[in-house]
């Protein structure tokens, strides 16, 4: 009983560093993540698929072995755009949060707070994750779109940005939902850098009240309501797409 009277006075007290600054913070650090973690995710995921191969007249003799063949066959873009892949989504979120926040800044003379560095690193490691998803989504078009398109005439560029990408991009968009949801749970732990996001706003208000457990019961509640709402709506966006 006890607690759940600290609950509503914590609710009626501080509400607004609640709901009005700490939800406003997550949901916009989450926007701005998965915004531009989709537009650099599709720029990887194209990059991975390319087939540039700078050295490939190196090899006039078509030889099948031997160091010249593989240097023919290299494809830096690809290389590069995977190596970042398999870095991002290999290492923790949080000691990505901290190269970005303490390590770039110093190879990177922006005057810019946490908030900016805490959003650079979160649309980066949401990018590897979308370029996961765009790549799927571009292999699973059918490649008679691809044929139709160019026996129209229409070249690799053309074909991708007016014929692939459309459809990939319908087909990934429950899946880019999921993971606004997914960067919605992890900018808790931009909160190490006091940004103003929910987990900001548990500290804030716990080192006034020491009120721990009501106050990250809250923070829960805020997270859950959140997560189920956002949800609910990529299911019935699925729903539709299903049903068309």
């Amino acid at each position: 009983m006890e607690m759940l009277e600290n609950i509503i006075e914590l609710i009626r007290d501080y509400w607004q560093v609640f709901i009005l600054e700490g939800l406003r913070y997550t949901l916009i650090l989450s926007a701005i993540a998965v915004f531009f973690g989709v537009i650099f995710g599709a720029f990887i995921a194209l990059g991975r698929m390319s087939n540039i191969k700078p050295f490939k007249k190196l090899n006039k003799k078509k030889a099948k072995k031997g160091f010249i063949h593989w240097l023919s066959e290299f494809n830096p873009v690809s290389w590069i755009c995977s190596v970042y892949i398999e870095v991002i989504r290999g290492t923790p979120l949080l000691l990505q949060l901290y190269l970005f926040v303490f390590g770039l800044p110093k190879i990177i003379p922006i005057s810019a707070g946490n908030f900016f560095w805490v959003s650079v690193a979160l649309a980066c490691n949401s990018a590897a994750y979308v370029s996961e998803l765009f790549r799927s989504g571009i292999q699973a078009v059918d490649k008679g779109q691809t044929e139709a398109a160019r026996s129209l005439g229409m070249n690799k560029a053309q074909t991708m940005m007016k014929v692939i990408m459309p459809q990939a991009i319908k087909n990934i968009l429950p899946a880019v939902g999921n993971e606004f949801i997914a960067i919605t749970k992890e900018t808790s732990m931009a909160s190490t850098f006091f940004i103003g996001d929910l987990m900001t706003s548990y500290l804030k208000v716990n080192g006034q009240t020491y009120l721990a457990l009501e106050i990250l019961i809250i923070v829960g509640a805020i997270y859950l309501a959140v997560t189920f709402v956002l949800s609910k709506l990529v299911l019935a966006y699925e729903r539709r797409l299903n049903s068309k």
